[in-house]
């Protein structure tokens, strides 16, 4: 296989992914798509820009020069604190394809949280967004690990002016599909957060077996996620699926609401939605008084938590559309278990998606029988 490379293996059941010995998997999920004639197609829109795959493509290798100016090293943590936007992106895939490992975190915490985190990832870099300056910056002040660079993200190339000034063109780090990529932070509901180590082979795992193969992502979507991308969720939907399939992101910073979403698929059309039970429930309140047009979407996508069936059938009735609900987890990167187009349950998490493993045992680690209560084992490629 050529460097870079990874091959979907429909003659296995379920189908094999086997990826080249060498393996960086920013080839892939940004270069690919200009070497297969995507370059001038829109990879992401905002309400301020729109960014085509080339123009991407160069943003990634600036963030990723210009982490290795200040000596990054390999393997070496960058914490980001970073609104939803281009910049985001930028810098995630700057970071993987220079060998270092970004580590998004959640934009709505205090400075003690940030203390913790800076402190946890050891991190080299610390990035932020200037809007979160005040708050970061105090949590570093205080933090007994010192990042060597704090850097304000801006202009839309991911580090202001070190990444404008830093060369277009990288060549991928070494690695493999084994290699330590990104770190994603659990939400802490059962103490401090953790922070999930991810290898490069994980977001083609997730982006092929469940966006491509159960939720049909494709080239000529247009995905919009109420999640944000710091969370694993939102991560996929609105960065991974869409990058994989070549498809296009719709991104807003703006907090979540109703209203914002009807504006947001009004003014940008997009065919898949991402949302979470609360909110399906919030839009069906506020339908009852408003008509947005809903005629781009084609498909609904629900996590988080479990979707009841009244809210999937009441949006059914109200929108024409399906719900497809599914369960996932930090730790598994996303959704392991869906319903999907063709095997809809209102009220269920759906079955298994096609390579992974689930299975509910007691507390002995035997299987339980049906309706009793369990703990839910997942394995996963």
């Amino acid at each position: 296989m050529e460097d870079n490379t990874v091959v979907v293996d429909r003659s296995a059941t379920p189908a094999a992914l086997r990826f080249a010995p060498a393996f960086n998997v920013a080839v892939p999920f940004i270069d690919r798509h200009l070497a297969e004639g995507r370059g001038a197609k829109a990879a992401i829109r905002t309400v301020d820009e729109e960014v085509s795959y080339a123009a991407l493509a160069e943003r990634v290798n600036r963030c990723g020069n210009a982490l290795k100016t200040l000596g990054v090293g390999a393997g070496e943590r960058v914490l980001m604190v970073v609104k939803d936007g281009p910049a985001l992106i930028a810098l995630f895939f700057g970071a993987v394809k220079a060998g270092a490992v970004p580590a998004p975190v959640n934009t709505l915490l205090r400075a003690g949280d940030y203390r913790y985190l800076i402190e946890d990832s050891g991190c080299a870099v610390l990035a932020y967004s200037p809007e979160f300056a005040e708050v970061v910056e105090a949590a570093a002040s205080e933090a007994a690990h010192k990042p060597r660079h704090m850097l304000k993200t801006g202009g839309g190339d991911g580090l202001s002016g070190l990444a404008a000034q830093a060369a277009p063109a990288l060549a991928p780090a070494p690695a493999t599909a084994a290699t330590d990529c990104f770190w994603l932070y659990s939400s802490g509901s059962t103490g401090n957060p953790k922070g999930v180590v991810h290898s490069h082979r994980d977001m083609v795992c997730t982006s092929q077996r469940y966006a491509a193969d159960v939720a049909g992502i494709r080239e000529d979507d247009v995905c919009f996620s109420v999640s944000k991308l710091f969370h694993s969720y939102g991560f996929g939907n609105a960065m991974t699926f869409p990058l994989w399939a070549g498809a296009t992101i719709v991104l807003s910073d703006r907090r979540v609401s109703p209203d914002m979403t009807f504006e947001i698929i009004e003014r940008f059309r997009p065919t898949v939605f991402y949302g979470v039970p609360t909110l399906y429930a919030q839009q069906l309140h506020a339908l009852e008084s408003a008509a947005p047009d809903f005629s781009s979407l084609r498909l609904c996508i629900s996590a988080g938590e479990a979707l009841p069936a009244d809210v999937f059938r009441r949006w059914r009735e109200r929108t024409g559309l399906a719900i497809l609900d599914g369960l996932g987890s930090t730790e598994m990167l996303h959704i392991f278990a869906s319903n999907s187009e063709t095997d809809l349950k209102p009220g269920t998490s759906g079955k298994a998606v096609p390579g992974y493993e689930i299975k509910i045992v007691d507390e002995a680690g035997e299987p339980v029988g049906p309706g009793e209560i369990g703990v839910v084992l997942v394995k996963g490629e």
